[in-house]
């Protein structure tokens, strides 16, 4: 009769010794977890709850370019050297501001980005100022320049850029909206460029008569 009892004695010690172990055993997990869990599931957020880094494709804050620019050609020339032949690009750029300033350079570089970055530089360098009257130009004229001949003429109001190839970006970017051009001689763009540049310049400035009633009121005025 003692042997059951003993039996069921050391079944006890045993389920009391192992529930004590598990039970050790869960309260450290829970205080690794309480230690290390949050830093953990801190660490994978990406660092989302702590400060922020700067956000990418904010608003541009950089001034904008006073002309705008238009390339006319690009083309690749050779220089033959001592050693050898040496490759280098040509850039013929057209800028303007749309308010009668504009102008053509003429660039050369060991890439495009170069050619055309001298070529802005030197047309800046020799800036127009076109005499506009009612968007158009004051007058016809006729210009010739070696090869290329250049011929505008004004028109009215709604009539649009009647020009084709370099004159009419020429003379988009000097602000003239109605005009009727036509080149009459070379096909070469360059001296095509040159050519309305020298008609542009040589417009006579305009000035514009003062009706009666503008005169009566300015003696009124005095």
């Amino acid at each position: 009769m003692h042997m059951p009892e003993e039996k069921n004695i050391i079944n006890d010690k045993n389920v009391t010794k192992g529930a004590t172990i598990n039970t050790t055993v869960g309260a450290a997990a829970t205080v690794a977890k309480d230690l290390y869990g949050s830093r953990g599931s801190q660490g994978n957020r990406g660092g989302q709850g702590g400060q922020r880094g700067p956000r990418r494709g904010g608003r541009d804050d950089r001034p904008k370019e006073e002309f705008e620019q238009r390339i006319l050609e690009v083309a690749r020339v050779t220089r033959v050297m001592a050693g050898g032949k040496r490759m280098n690009f040509r850039a013929c750029v057209a800028i303007g501001d749309k308010k009668g300033n504009v102008a053509v350079g003429l660039g050369k570089g060991a890439d495009v980005t170069m050619a055309v970055n001298k070529a802005v530089n030197h047309a800046k360098k020799d800036m127009i100022n076109v005499s506009l009257v009612n968007e158009t130009i004051p007058h016809a004229v006729l210009f010739k320049m070696g090869a290329a001949r250049i011929m505008l003429k004004p028109a009215k109001k709604g009539r649009g850029v009647i020009a084709g190839g370099v004159t009419r970006i020429i003379l988009e970017l000097a602000g003239v909206k109605n005009v009727t051009s036509k080149a009459l001689g070379s096909n070469n763009k360059i001296n095509n460029a040159r050519c309305a540049i020298e008609a542009l310049r040589g417009l006579r400035k305009t000035e514009v008569k003062e009706t009666k009633e503008v005169k009566e009121i300015k003696e009124e005025v005095k």
